[in-house]
């Protein structure tokens, strides 16, 4: 299976949020990758991964980063593909990542979803929208995953 998704996590402390979102591609047939990666700790090896994910295969990355949040930011900064941030509840219950993923500068959007783990089984049915465009065998396991609901 081709892995069209590439999820980032800055500590492997988000792992179990991150298990939502690949349990959900799981769920639909899509084929991603995990790679820990924090923007501050790692930022030359963050930086490679995104401006390295569409040459791998890669369409949609989905990063997920709490307190600062600055590592969907970081790699949508290096990409030109669709990144999409799910908030990770670390401090002030989350809105503080919220707000650094929603606030990017014009020209560097990053889709954010909601917080935790309903937003990383979110993120993964936005990334199965996004693939969705341009293969139907993906539209049409997630019209049947949303035709269930």
């Amino acid at each position: 299976m081709k892995k069209e998704i590439l999820i980032i996590i800055g500590s492997t402390s988000d792992q179990a949020i991150a298990d939502a979102a690949a349990d959900m591609l799981d769920k639909l047939g899509i084929g991603h990758e995990l790679k820990v990666s924090s923007a501050h700790r790692h930022p030359d090896q963050t930086v490679k991964l995104a401006r390295e994910a569409a040459d791998n295969g890669v369409k949609v990355i989905i990063c997920m980063a709490g307190m600062a949040a600055h590592l969907p930011g970081v790699v949508a900064a290096n990409t030109n593909l669709p990144v999409i941030g799910v908030p990770v509840a670390a401090t002030l219950g989350g809105m503080d990542a919220v707000l650094s993923m929603t606030q990017m500068p014009p020209g560097i959007p990053v889709a954010t979803v909601a917080i935790g783990k309903a937003g990383a089984k979110n993120s993964a049915i936005l990334a199965a929208r996004i693939l969705g465009l341009s293969d139907p065998e993906i539209a049409a396991r997630h019209k049947e995953y949303r035709e269930s609901l």
